[in-house]
């Protein structure tokens, strides 16, 4: 504890999902020690990042790209069992069996400059100060919900992917599904066995990617997205320049109508949806599945975005502040992505670390 109240550490990592655990692994591995040189901060009631959070119906056999953490690798998982419990199983092992001491629950309300060059990250059980920090907050509390005209007369119910209880609950119902990405195609496929009827509108025309998503397409990928928060730009998501992989499940629901997509209504009626071409459809439910936004309020007090939006990084460093590394952020948001940006973010910080105390 310092003469200001804060307790000094060498960094502060908040989150404990893929990224923040990656990066707490490297710090380890580098010979910084949990609750003395750095500490893991993380806001969930319980180990398993956003996936504790997931759908039940979101069996482990239908996670799409689940990348193990760096150094113990998943295994013997049954496919049929819910991806909440399969990982949140896995990531208490994980911070068990690498003593990474995780903080939980522990809410982040602002990071400020502090004292003597060090960041001053408040908190619900205290406040630290810290030379580093390694922002891993990911995008799952802070859903986007789109704005239309005539949203707030809507008669049915309105929810997002974050409050998807599973399909069984939309059973004769008459539902829209809004969204054109792996979450969206996956509600629809669901709740189609169970609702009266489902309609499918989307942006933008859905890209089907046909053949393996192999390594090249995926580096290229990753470059556009890197491409977009190198010019302080916020994030798209990996899978909206990768597209949506056609597997069979697709396919059949392509062929039988259930991914018949329409286009964006214009706007929202006591009953349902409209566009201005005439057509109506009516409805019960009205299901967003239109992603997630950074999770970065908390940096607010350090004026760290740029004129387009985002935070400008150079890999997982913010350009603004070389203290700040953003890693599950734009690039990085994959959990392959996640492992690497943390081991790149704890390279830096040890470079940022050993210059601080060649200048002292």
């Amino acid at each position: 504890m310092n003469d200001f109240g804060a307790q000094d550490v060498d960094v502060v990592v908040i989150g404990a999902g893929q990224a923040g655990l990656s990066g707490a692994y490297h710090l380890r591995r580098a010979g910084f020690e949990p609750d003395r040189d750095f500490v893991v901060l993380d806001h969930a009631p319980r180990a398993g990042g956003a996936w504790q959070f997931r759908w039940p119906s979101l069996t482990y056999g239908k996670v799409h790209g689940m990348h193990a953490l760096p150094g113990r690798e998943l295994t013997g998982a049954d496919p049929a069992r819910p991806s909440s419990e399969v990982i949140g199983e896995y990531f208490t092992d994980y911070e068990d069996a690498f003593g990474l001491r995780v903080h939980r629950p522990v809410d982040v309300s602002a990071v400020r400059e502090g004292e003597g060059g060090r960041l001053r990250v408040e908190t619900s059980e205290g406040v630290y100060a810290t030379r580093a920090l390694i922002n891993a907050t990911g995008t799952w509390d802070r859903p986007f919900w789109p704005r239309y005209p005539g949203q707030e007369t809507f008669r049915g119910r309105q929810l997002h992917t974050a409050n998807y209880p599973g399909p069984e609950e939309f059973a004769g119902q008459r539902v829209v599904v809004v969204g054109g990405g792996a979450s969206g195609t996956q509600h629809l496929m669901e709740i189609a066995e169970y609702a009266a009827a489902t309609t499918w509108v989307t942006r933008r025309p859905p890209v089907f990617r046909e053949g393996p998503f192999t390594e090249e397409w995926g580096r290229a990928a990753v470059a556009m997205v890197e491409e977009r928060v190198r010019r302080g730009l916020p994030p798209k998501s990996v899978v909206s320049v990768t597209g949506l992989p056609l597997n069979d499940a697709i396919r059949a629901a392509r062929e039988s109508g259930v991914l018949d997509r329409l286009p964006m209504f214009d706007r929202i009626t006591p009953s349902g949806v409209a566009w201005d071409d005439g057509r109506v459809v009516d409805t019960d439910v009205i299901l967003w599945a239109t992603g997630f936004r950074p999770v970065i309020d908390h940096l607010a007090p350090l004026k760290l975005r740029g004129p387009g939006g985002g935070i400008e990084i150079d890999g997982t460093r913010a350009v603004k502040d070389e203290r700040i590394h953003l890693v599950g952020y734009g690039p990085s948001a994959s959990t392959i992505g996640a492992n690497r940006a943390g081991r790149a973010a704890v390279r830096e910080i040890r470079k940022l670390l050993d210059v601080s105390l060649e200048v002292r």
